[in-house]
């Protein structure tokens, strides 16, 4: 087998990031967008050892499973992975995607993963939007998403997952730029002024927040833009975001007001929570409701209990969880975000909560050494790399009775809860919620014990 190949290929099964499996003389080959069940045509795009990956050239024959996607950009944009699959079989592989993972690098015999909590409307969830701009091939600016492991933009002012005011809100900033002569940044050369929006809406409040990026100090005409952008019902912040650096990373340190308030507000369940442009905030609420609630039932709280939140971010699972602890002690590493949590708290008159800045490998096993601080329970929400060795030996060295562990990634999940497992905590149970649909990613909380617990 070798480049450009062409065969025809039955999909048996998918990969974690959703891609169609199917074997030619029983070489794997991974072929995005092909789902189980279909019968395609393919080329060979790179072969390596044991697997290649393929490009899939036409369907011959459908799976049974494949929908018509709420998107027309679906294949071209590298957003969502398996919006042509039935949302009941979305879950069904997310379910086995865990499953098989905490099998294969948790060591786990048979873990009792949970059916998958889904959504009743899997579109037009997310609450918070990034989109890139750029220039076409005749120089014209352009917004949407970037084609899949490219920085090449699909232009595209209507996502099927994101809000409606989106469409209305970049329209508004492309008319702008061709009426100022604002041109887009290019990664290329460096020039051009404007790289990103940030765009974030709070469900329950109704509040909108437009945060542009700009390769400048200052954006000519900027008032006159936040004047068209405050008529769109809702609008409550625009500001700007100064980022001059050549890299990957969306957004700069400098914030600039513009016009309004430097955050919205949201709420889930009970709790109302302050959002600045560069606080991390979960991107489903209604799913994130879910998770949190899930979260606060296996922490098991009584009202007397000392509780950490590792990686709290704005304090969003720290004032869940304070509902009914004794104290929460929350770390989080990013500066806004621990402001915001304070303000949260107080927001909601909660007084037994406290956070820390820091690094959470650094902070909880300074904290524990230095001041001989325990824990009843400890939460942690990770970013998508899991936790660090520091953090994992820290909490075996300090017992607590449950740790609460959620996470965006079921392999570190996997891996962790390995580590947890060797070190004395035995896996209960590892609940998944579908906080990303028509995407490969899956939401878990997974409850564990100190084995001496049962």
């Amino acid at each position: 087998m070798k480049k450009n190949d062409l065969f025809t290929v039955k999909i048996e099964g998918m990969g974690n990031e959703g891609e169609g499996i199917g074997k030619v003389d029983g070489f794997p080959l991974f072929i995005k967008d092909a789902l189980p069940g279909d019968t395609v045509s393919v080329k060979a795009v790179k072969i390596k050892k044991t697997y290649g990956y393929a490009r899939l050239m036409e369907i011959q024959e459908a799976s049974p499973d494949r929908t018509e996607p709420g998107c027309l950009l679906n294949r071209a944009c590298g957003g969502c992975q398996i919006q042509a699959l039935s949302y009941e079989k979305q879950l069904e592989f997310k379910w086995e995607k865990v499953r098989n993972q905490l099998v294969r690098i948790g060591g786990f015999t048979d873990p009792l993963v949970l059916p998958v909590i889904g959504m009743e409307e899997p579109y037009h969830y997310r609450n918070k939007a990034q989109f890139p701009f750029g220039r076409d091939r005749d120089g014209k600016n352009v917004t949407g998403f970037y084609a899949s492991r490219t920085h090449r933009i699909i232009p595209n002012t209507d996502c099927a997952l994101g809000v409606p005011e989106n469409q209305q809100i970049l329209k508004i900033i492309l008319e702008f730029m061709d009426k100022e002569g604002i041109a887009a940044y290019e990664e290329t050369s460096g020039e051009g002024l404007l790289r990103h929006v940030l765009i974030r809406k709070g469900f329950a409040t109704g509040e909108l927040m437009v945060c542009l990026v700009i390769n400048g100090e200052e954006m000519p005409g900027i008032e006159a833009l936040a004047d068209s952008l405050f008529e769109i019902p809702g609008m409550t912040s625009v500001t700007l975001n100064i980022n001059q650096k050549n890299t990957n990373v969306i957004m700069g340190e400098q914030l600039i007001p513009v016009r309004g308030k430097t955050f919205i507000t949201d709420r889930i369940g009970p709790i109302q929570y302050q959002i600045s442009p560069r606080s991390f905030y979960q991107v489903n609420p209604v799913q994130t409701k879910r998770l949190y609630e899930t979260a606060l039932e296996y922490a098991g709280l009584t009202g007397t209990e000392n509780v950490w939140d590792l990686y709290c971010g704005i304090g969003t699972i720290s004032l869940f969880l304070a509902q009914r602890a004794g104290k929460v002690y929350g770390v989080e590493v990013v500066p806004e975000a621990v402001a915001d949590a304070e303000k949260n708290a107080q927001l909601n008159g909660i007084r037994n909560v406290e956070f820390y800045l820091g690094k959470a490998e650094e902070v909880l096993p300074d904290k524990y050494k230095k001041e001989g601080i325990r824990a009843d329970v400890i939460v942690v929400d990770p970013p998508r790399k899991g936790c660090d060795a520091a953090c994992l030996d820290t909490m075996i060295r300090m017992k607590p009775k449950r740790i609460v562990y959620v996470s965006c990634d079921s392999a570190t999940l996997a891996r962790d809860l390995k580590i947890l497992c060797e070190g004395g905590y035995e896996l209960v149970k590892v609940q998944p919620v579908d906080m990303f649909p028509q995407t490969a990613g899956i939401e878990n909380t997974a409850l564990l014990k100190w084995r001496e617990e049962k």
